[in-house]
């Protein structure tokens, strides 16, 4: 895990994912740079301005958050691998 060197976290979201995607509501906040991901079961992630993942984007493995770079608009997808699962989305400001 990447250490960032913030002392605080901005806005969170999450969603739930089963062989159908989920994806966040909200877009990624202005000035918004990097997100911290994490889903509770094994995932593949998407990040875009209207993302939906699939099979074929990133593996993510449970409770591993990762440190994803974005862009303002942008929003985060995930569809689970074998079981369902919530998505959460962090914005780090």
């Amino acid at each position: 895990m990447q250490y960032l060197g913030v002392g605080r976290l901005g806005t969170h979201q999450s969603v739930a994912y089963t062989g159908t995607a989920g994806t966040i509501t909200n877009a990624i906040s202005a000035g918004v740079k990097k997100v911290r991901v994490a889903v509770t079961s094994a995932a593949y992630i998407k990040v875009g301005v209207a993302p939906t993942a699939t099979t074929s984007d990133p593996y993510m493995a449970a409770d591993a958050p990762e440190y994803v770079t974005i862009a303002p608009g942008e929003k985060v997808s995930a569809i689970q691998v074998s079981g369902a699962g919530t998505l959460h989305v962090t914005e780090i400001p």
